[in-house]
């Protein structure tokens, strides 16, 4: 199988900045993404707090059909003991999701002890991280579809089906 790209809402989607002055709530949402999302070469994730709603409420307005929506098994204790080592509560979770599958994810919280852990345990993996005042640029979509489909070849190269 191919890629997966987990997708958070807030912040890539939903930018907090200066560029939609004035805008509330889901009028901060660009149409637009929807089919450079749709273009890219992976299967698209929720991996967003708003859980179903993403599905209900963004992704029509997106022109998305509904996607998987990651769900992560509630652990306080291993929640804790991930945030005292700098680590997002998703991280674990989406590794785990991922089945061992080349994954990128999409989120303006992403920091450097993510990066460090999904390295360590999980391996083929773009941790891409937002600017939550602007959301997804032409730049960042560049970046994932490059990346996307250099994986998606090796995987292919590799005998995986895409």
């Amino acid at each position: 199988m191919g890629p997966v790209l987990f997708l958070d809402v807030d912040g890539p989607l939903l930018p907090f900045g200066d560029g939609v002055p004035g805008a509330p709530g889901l009028a901060r949402l660009d149409p637009a993404h929807g089919p450079r999302l749709a273009a890219l070469p992976c299967e698209l994730v929720w991996a967003t707090t708003w859980m179903a709603e993403a599905n209900a409420e963004i992704a029509p307005r997106l022109g998305l059909p509904d996607l998987r929506i990651a769900d992560w098994a509630d652990d306080p204790a291993a929640e804790e003991a991930d945030a005292r080592r700098g680590l997002h509560w998703k991280t674990r979770g989406l590794v785990a999701l991922a089945g061992g599958r080349p994954f990128a994810w999409v989120d303006d919280e992403i920091g450097e002890a993510d990066r460090a852990w999904v390295a360590q345990h999980h391996g083929r993996a773009l941790l891409h991280r937002v600017d939550p005042r602007l959301g997804l640029t032409d730049a960042d979509y560049v970046a994932l579809d490059t990346w996307l489909r250099s994986s998606a070849t090796t995987a292919v190269a590799r005998g995986t089906r895409t």
